[in-house]
């Protein structure tokens, strides 16, 4: 298997040293003898001193960490005050005091995915307080794809900046399709159990049961799984409410949940054992990932009785999985107006206890079929400056089809702009020296610089060579819209000198 292993252009793997530690950055050389580093989430892929061989898989940084402590979770051990080897990790990635890291654990405002099964990860965190990140949904299904070509999606997915990964695979070689993922991701990964349980019975959702889906989650935990849609917020009674939607239960698992009370006239069983649960969880430390499984799909039903009502479980479940100390986020919507996203945080907040807040988007519009990578950042960078701590890409082949390679670059680049103009709003501490670094480069056009700083150097580069000599030095006494004569910013650099407008 062929896997991408460069670096994205312009850039390097660098690592900073710190207690004992050694985390990487993305290092952009600039062009005045300068650089500037930027969060990495490419793993080992982009280090030519690492030999990447996906048979045997990634180096297990976490196992001596592991093995020198005693059970517990990364919840448990924050509210005992010890910061763990994990959290200081993650706060040299983000740049913050480990304190920060550790107090917004223990208070359940931020997940630190990390089960003791995944030694290969490079722990992140996941909460208001830091960096907001991003999901990249992969996995094969019954009609396309293969173990190879979700590997290299992860990879690819990676590279470009997602913070994690959602295997969803639905068809043939599950566990085998999760083991490759698993073994080669340097970043968290999460699943939905009711897709492989629903496997296991032919896909007949009656045929569900506890006990198949406890099973199905022990066998995702051994393997290393860090977190896991749980759709245990779906109770029979919240059902009817459902009946006046335009587009009904679109959430997979939310629908197969639903039909399985229905028909069988009984409360989810996922409600009813969800302690046992979180015991399962614990014992791994597994993050739950509370689904939205009444979520709105449409503009239309953003909102309702429905999508609130589970909301309102999610959050008694949030407070019962924190006292089992067990790390607790929540899913929301979906389809949402611009008008109503900041309703859905307020309200995740004050039901849920602040937990970290993980949104599918929101769609700002139903209209763009094609286009849904776009209309769901829009929301997302919203949702995202009003404290949602993960956003899940969406694609343009969202509604339509499967992503490929070239949908999954789209998503996650869209998803970085939401994800970054959010800190920016938020005033996250180091958001803003990117753009300034950018800036300061378009300004003194320094063309290479500006290349290298965008996050896609490749298409920048090469939507400036459509138009104006590749070679950017020839272009320096100009700009593309106002030509040679006229640049503003060139009148800026030659008229607008501080000394010789200087107020006497």
């Amino acid at each position: 298997m062929t896997l991408h292993t460069a670096p994205i252009s312009g850039s390097r793997k660098v690592y900073r040293e710190f207690d004992g530690l050694s985390v990487p950055f993305r290092r952009i050389t600039l062009t005045t003898g300068e650089h500037f580093d930027s969060y990495d989430t490419s793993g080992p892929y982009t280090d030519p001193a690492v030999a990447i061989d996906v048979h045997s898989g990634l180096p297990e940084l976490r196992a001596a960490w592991i093995a020198d402590r005693a059970a517990g979770t990364q919840l448990t051990w924050a509210r005992a005050g010890i910061v763990t080897p994990e959290m200081r990790y993650a706060a040299v990635r983000e740049q913050v005091d480990p304190e920060l890291v550790r107090t917004e654990i223990a208070a359940g405002r931020a997940v630190l995915p990390a089960n003791r099964k995944h030694p290969e990860i490079e722990p992140m965190v996941i909460g208001k307080r830091f960096l907001v990140k991003i999901n990249a949904n992969i996995g094969n299904s019954a009609v396309t794809s293969s173990i190879h070509e979700e590997v290299d999606k992860m990879v690819w997915a990676t590279h470009w900046g997602a913070d994690t990964i959602m295997d969803l695979s639905t068809g043939k070689d599950i566990h085998e399709t999760r083991e490759w993922i698993l073994r080669n991701s340097p970043v968290p990964v999460g699943t939905v159990p009711i897709y492989q349980a629903l496997e296991k019975v032919g896909g007949d959702p009656l045929k569900l049961s506890w006990e198949l889906y406890r099973d199905t989650v022990i066998e995702q935990a051994e393997q290393g799984v860090d977190y896991m849609t749980v759709h245990a917020g779906v109770r029979r009674a919240h059902v009817p409410l459902t009946t006046g939607r335009i587009t009904g239960i679109v959430s997979r698992g939310g629908s197969l949940m639903a039909a399985w009370c229905l028909a069988n006239h009984r409360e989810n069983f996922l409600y009813q054992h969800f302690t046992e649960l979180c015991e399962i969880f614990r014992d791994y430390d597994i993050t739950f990932s509370l689904g939205d499984g009444l979520r709105p799909g449409s503009i239309a039903d953003a909102n309702d009785a429905a999508q609130f009502a589970e909301l309102r479980t999610l959050g008694e479940l949030s407070t019962i999985a924190r006292d089992q100390g067990v790390q607790v986020m929540i899913e929301g919507p979906g389809h949402v107006p611009l008008h109503k996203i900041a309703e859905n945080v307020r309200l995740e907040e004050e039901w849920c206890g602040e937990a970290p807040f993980y949104t599918l988007g929101p769609l700002a519009t139903d209209i763009a079929p094609g286009y849904d990578h776009i209309t769901s950042a829009i929301g997302a960078a919203q949702i995202g400056a009003l404290g949602t701590a993960m956003l899940c890409y969406v694609t343009p082949k969202e509604h339509l089809g499967l992503p490929n390679r070239d949908d999954v670059k789209a998503g996650v680049i869209a998803y970085k702009i939401a994800a970054h103009s959010a800190d920016l709003a938020k005033g996250h501490p180091h958001a803003q020296e990117w753009d300034d670094a950018l800036s300061k480069a378009r300004f003194e056009f320094r063309w290479h610089d500006q290349f290298n700083l965008s996050l896609d150097p490749d298409t920048a580069r090469e939507f400036h060579d459509e138009t104006l000599p590749a070679e950017p030095a020839k272009t320096a006494q100009f700009c593309a819209m106002c030509g040679p004569k006229f640049c503003a910013m060139k009148i800026t650099q030659e008229y607008l000198d501080p000394e010789k407008t200087a107020i006497p």
